[in-house]
């Protein structure tokens, strides 16, 4: 498949060839078809930093990755929806004081069933 071709990490697209984008709006669109490309490599970015930890916050990751909020965030929920990425069921702190979901791989059963 082509480079062009490929919407996401797995070679096909999630959204029918096109990142959403709002219809009313120029810059939407121009964002969307912007990023089409990039999807894949960013996917790849953000699973490998979680894989060498127990997890990150979207804050945290943004912050070391670096990657901007409004790229990284829906990646994030991206690889949630195709089951790379789950919630920990941990929380940790933002720099507001709010709690924030702790974001890690999918862990991985092994041979004999285990995880």
């Amino acid at each position: 498949m082509a480079a062009k071709d490929q919407d996401d990490l797995f070679g096909y697209s999630m959204y029918g060839g096109s990142p959403p984008a709002q219809r009313h709006s120029d810059t939407s669109k121009a964002a969307a078809e912007s990023i089409r490309q990039k999807i894949g490599p960013l996917h790849i970015e953000i699973l490998n930093f979680l894989a060498g930890r127990a997890g990150a916050t979207d804050e945290q990751m943004q912050a070391q990755i670096p990657m901007a909020a409004n790229t990284q965030r829906p990646r994030r929920v991206e690889l949630t929806q195709m089951g790379r990425v789950v919630d920990s069921t941990r929380r940790d702190l933002t720099r507001s004081r709010r709690q924030a979901v702790v974001w890690m791989l999918r862990p991985t059963t092994t041979r004999s069933g285990l995880e």
